[in-house]
């Protein structure tokens, strides 16, 4: 596998996606697991994240990584979780999640508004539920607390989504 050469820039905020391998579907259930993973972390590296949605099988944020290394974050991310989730399972190896991970530089107040909009409703999306704040494993209950979103919004109408967001 080649060496994947992300560009990093301090003060840019990134989209990620991450996908469980074989896409099993193993993070709704452990999200203890996956929040623990990310506590840890940031006990080591500060980075702040604005936005989160956990599915089944992936997870996106939208992640502020500060002065750290992005890849060193979602890496240590990963690996904490596998290493809890094995354990969980009393597991000795096995791969937990796809190699590497998907990542967008938010450009401006537009792009980061579609991506906010993408992962608040990616419930909806797959299938999930009928309404996004009916998932309980997403930061949409924090933006309609701050007004942020209405609290019909994706209910009325569906948002249009053009692009990739690493699913």
């Amino acid at each position: 596998m080649s060496k994947l050469i992300r560009h990093y820039s301090p003060g840019q905020i990134y989209f990620i996606t991450s996908v469980t391998h074989d896409r099993h579907r193993i993070l709704v259930e452990n999200s203890d697991i996956f929040w623990e993973a990310v506590e840890k972390v940031k006990k080591d590296i500060y980075f702040e994240l604005s936005a989160w949605v956990i599915m089944p099988d992936h997870f996106h944020i939208i992640i502020d990584p500060l002065e750290s290394d992005l890849s060193s974050i979602i890496k240590r991310i990963k690996l904490s979780f596998a290493y809890q989730f094995r354990n969980s399972q009393n597991m000795y190896r096995g791969k937990v999640w796809q190699s590497r991970f998907w990542d967008h530089i938010i450009r401006d107040e537009n792009d980061l508004n579609r991506h906010l909009d993408y992962i608040h409703f990616n419930p909806v999306k797959h299938g999930l539920v009928i309404n996004p704040y009916e998932w309980e494993h997403s930061s949409i209950h924090a933006y309609l607390k701050r007004g942020q979103y209405e609290s019909d919004w994706g209910t009325r109408k569906a948002p249009i989504f053009e692009g990739d967001f690493g699913e």
